[in-house]
């Protein structure tokens, strides 16, 4: 299936996926050559409403190194005709006259498909509202359990947090659910447990699952740690201690020795420092790859035209 935008997990097939690996395997030997000029005549929008480090730089960086040129703000709300109450569907039909391709993140939930609706040029979900999607971070993580795990079926993933709201984690385990054998497990306090949309997404394609909210009865179990943030403000229960979901060197003596363990970034706490000497620590790593997929993913847009 052609790629006409990027907007949610579910888009993706299998298929799709294989060949985004491939070519992002091929995007790492680019950006070793130094780059190409192949994409020299694509001009690409980042247009950010909320804040962005490694989504925007990654995208701009992967746009230069394909050739292209970048139009950029870092912050839309403040900085766009939003301020004058412009509608994002107006701001999208102009800025599409000016590029080929527009990297959106959006303060609201459905932000992209609202774009997507309107957008003669492929729009990328960036990350809309909280508790929406970021795929092309769940579609970098994917990549990174592959190319670390050498495998995808069979695998048992641990996600941890505030998992109502982890716009990554809800995309990677709409991607996990694709494959044979998976077995995934939501680690969280129960307000901040996933929601049943996934739920029902994975009792409809017979994918195994469970919510717990004990890290220490599953992490030794499970190849696949994906560690994000926890709310601390959000606890209701004055017994939980928001310290019982963070990954430090007792935790890492109680995991699989071939285990590895992803965050999407920015990390606070729930990550100890000591833990990047370990090399099952894959998140900079899984950084890194942010670069090739993203590469990968504007080939694939740019290609089909």
């Amino acid at each position: 299936m052609r790629l006409q935008h990027i907007i949610e997990s579910q888009q993706f097939s299998v298929p799709n996926l294989m060949e985004l690996f491939a070519r992002t395997r091929t995007m790492e030997k680019v950006v070793q050559r130094g780059g190409t000029r192949d994409y020299e005549d694509k001009v690409m929008a980042t247009l950010f409403y909320r804040p962005s480090t490694r989504t925007r730089f990654s995208f701009e960086s992967a746009m230069y190194r394909l050739g292209g040129k970048v139009l950029s703000t870092e912050s839309a709300k403040a900085f766009s005709s939003a301020v004058e109450g412009e509608q994002l569907e107006d701001t999208i039909r102009i800025i599409a006259t000016y590029c080929d391709v527009i990297v959106l993140r959006h303060n609201e939930e459905g932000g992209a498909k609202r774009a997507a609706a309107v957008s003669p040029v492929p729009i990328i979900n960036a990350g809309d509202g909280a508790g929406g999607q970021h795929p092309t971070q769940a579609l970098l993580d994917l990549y990174t359990i592959y190319d670390e795990c050498k495998a995808l079926d069979g695998l048992s993933v641990a996600l941890i947090g505030a998992l109502d709201t982890g716009r990554t984690a809800r995309s990677l385990a709409y991607l996990l659910s694709k494959f044979d054998r998976v077995k995934l497990y939501f680690l969280a306090p129960p307000e901040m447990q996933i929601k049943p949309d996934i739920v029902e997404h994975l009792r409809e394609r017979n994918v195994w699952h469970h919510l717990a909210s004990n890290p220490e009865e599953i992490l030794p179990h499970v190849d696949v740690v994906y560690q994000t943030r926890i709310d601390r403000e959000r606890l209701q229960q004055k017994d939980v201690k928001p310290t019982q979901y963070n990954i430090d060197a007792k935790m890492l003596e109680t995991m699989k020795s071939d285990a590895i363990i992803l965050h999407p970034l920015p990390r606070s706490v729930e990550i100890d420092p000591a833990v990047d000497r370990d090399p099952r620590a894959a998140y900079f790593r899984q950084a890194r790859n942010g670069l090739f997929v993203r590469m990968a993913l504007l080939t694939m847009l740019f290609d089909t035209e």
